[in-house]
């Protein structure tokens, strides 16, 4: 038993400053004080934690004297001597590999979805404006120096092996895969390009681009690589199986409701998370849609459930195209200002409300101009628009570019902009197919189809109230926008070509030929 003077001793101990030598690598040592001396082993891993700011687990070994100071594991708290060196181990934390029922049953552990990636974003990236061509093999990268520099050195081009040919453009096809499946013909045009820029060799002497062969044999091999994807089950080429030329069946035309991104999407129908089916993505969506009835939804975990659930999502709206009530119905958090642009970001690879607001404001300075030289009846309309601009403040010229812009491209707002009162009944609405709702309170003088700033607005898409208490008009236009997209959406035809130029001139997405009217406002613009 302790005599009261070595417990006396051990307190006193206990209170001492302790100075150590903490080693993490060979290039890594520092110098530690704590301020009290540790009782117990855990204990010193606690406040070395602390101190050092580190969020991993880790074992100590020490440099015992009684060893001539070589490492051992350290167990017992009273082996160290007064001053000593530590060793930081880092531990390999495994993870349990999930049961043969939970892999029958298609739903996986909490420990598999920590470890699983539950992201359905294939592509990070829209098309770049310089391709950039990937590496290739060592022996096809050596075999295309030499032959660069022989091209330098007396222009001599390389005769391209069938061998050779085949690993440059599966290489190729797989670069261009991983920004879209479904390449148009300017993008093969670049990539052909860019090829003969890094490899002078590989230009074509017959040819006036120098490369319409590579661009010629890029499209076959791409079509190849897709029969490969769709084999393999990547579902945003999978879906077109049986719909193009030789596979069409029988009776029905070829290229017939072929689903591929138009709109510059860059997450068209992407593939499940790895580890999770269909049946574990609607339990995960039965979980987002009783999260949204609570009266204050945990918005960290409805942004988490919606990541996961976007593949989901997407085969929905894709291949069924369900009714917008359905969708209501299914996924409530989707009709949130958040989630549209998040849903946005998830398929186009872009932020919505900064690339929307930026675009109109750097553009409006020189659409105001136009909208002041129109004559006729066409710049009455705009006038009177103008008038009933009071600020300059960005929300009120964004306003009047976005009230602007459909007078000009010849589209009919007033079949898309629509008056209404607050004690209206969404009875009155079933008629719109997709539209936005001036509304103002009961009593209110009737504004016109041309006001400017009403009370608030709402979204209407196939008879149904999906977004309302929008505040103002910019923000209005840009979530249907992105509702557009997220819902897989036709513009309306009384505003399509509004909506086309914010989609190929203010969000540069898409083809990049346009239309006469569209590419005649942008030049305009260029002035």
């Amino acid at each position: 038993m302790a005599t009261r003077s070595e417990i006396q001793d051990k307190e006193m101990a206990a209170h001492q400053k302790m100075t150590l030598r903490v080693i993490f690598t060979e290039t890594d040592i520092r110098k530690v004080v704590l301020n009290t001396r540790p009782t117990t082993v855990e204990d010193l891993i606690g406040k070395l934690k602390e101190s050092l700011g580190l969020n991993f687990n880790f074992s100590l070994q020490y440099q015992d004297p009684e060893f001539n100071y070589e490492v051992c594991n350290l167990t017992d708290i009273e082996d160290l001597p007064e001053k000593p060196t530590v060793k930081v181990i880092p531990l390999l934390e495994l993870v349990s590999v999930s049961t043969s029922e939970e892999i029958l049953s298609g739903t996986p552990s909490v420990a598999d979805t920590e470890i699983l990636s539950t992201s359905s974003q294939e592509r990070q990236k829209q098309w770049p404006d310089c391709f950039d061509i990937p590496d290739f093999s060592v022996d096809v990268a050596y075999r295309l120096r030499q032959a660069d520099l022989q091209f330098l050195r007396d222009g001599t081009h390389l005769k391209v092996t069938k061998e050779l040919k085949h690993e440059i453009l599966e290489r190729l096809a797989e670069s261009m895969y991983s920004y879209t499946a479904y390449p148009n013909n300017a993008q093969f045009e670049s990539v052909a390009q860019a090829l003969i820029s890094k490899h002078p060799s590989l230009q074509e002497r017959g040819s006036t681009s120098r490369c319409s062969g590579w661009k010629n044999s890029l499209k076959f091999k791409m079509a190849n690589y897709r029969t490969k994807r769709r084999r393999s089950g990547c579902l945003d080429v999978a879906v077109n199986a049986g719909k193009r030329g030789g596979h069409s069946t029988e009776g029905e035309p070829a290229n017939k409701n072929i689903k591929k991104a138009k709109k510059g999407e860059i997450n068209f129908l992407p593939n499940f998370p790895d580890g999770f089916n269909q049946v574990a993505l609607e339990g995960a969506r039965k979980d987002l849609v009783n999260e949204m009835q609570k009266r204050t939804p945990n918005g960290q975990l409805v942004k988490e459930k919606m990541d996961l659930t976007f593949a989901l999502r997407r085969k929905e709206v894709v291949e069924s195209e369900p009714a917008v009530c359905e969708m209501v119905e299914r996924w409530p958090a989707f009709f949130t200002e958040d989630q549209v642009c998040m849903e946005f970001n998830r398929i186009v690879g872009k932020n919505l409300k900064q690339e929307f607001y930026e675009s109109i404001d750097r553009h409006s300075p020189r659409l105001i101009e136009i909208f002041r030289s129109k004559r006729g009846n066409i710049g009455q309309m705009l006038t009177q628009l103008s008038q009933q601009t009071k600020t300059a403040e960005p929300t009120d010229i964004r306003t009047l570019v976005l009230r602007g812009l459909p007078v000009i491209l010849g589209d009919n707002p007033t079949d898309f902009y629509k008056p209404a009162f607050d004690s209206d009944d969404d009875d009155s609405f079933r008629n719109i197919d997709i539209g936005i709702l001036l509304v103002e309170p009961e009593g209110a003088v009737p504004s016109s189809s041309l006001h400017l700033s009403p009370a608030s607005l709402k979204i209407v898409i196939e008879g149904e109230v999906v977004m309302d208490n929008i505040q103002d008009l910019p923000k209005a236009m840009c979530l249907l926008f992105g509702l557009a997209y997220a819902m897989h959406l036709s513009y309306p035809i009384s505003m399509k070509f509004t909506f086309q130029f914010i989609q190929q001139v203010f969000l540069e997405l898409g083809h990049v030929e346009l239309k006469p009217k569209l590419q005649t406002l942008k030049n305009q613009l260029a002035m």
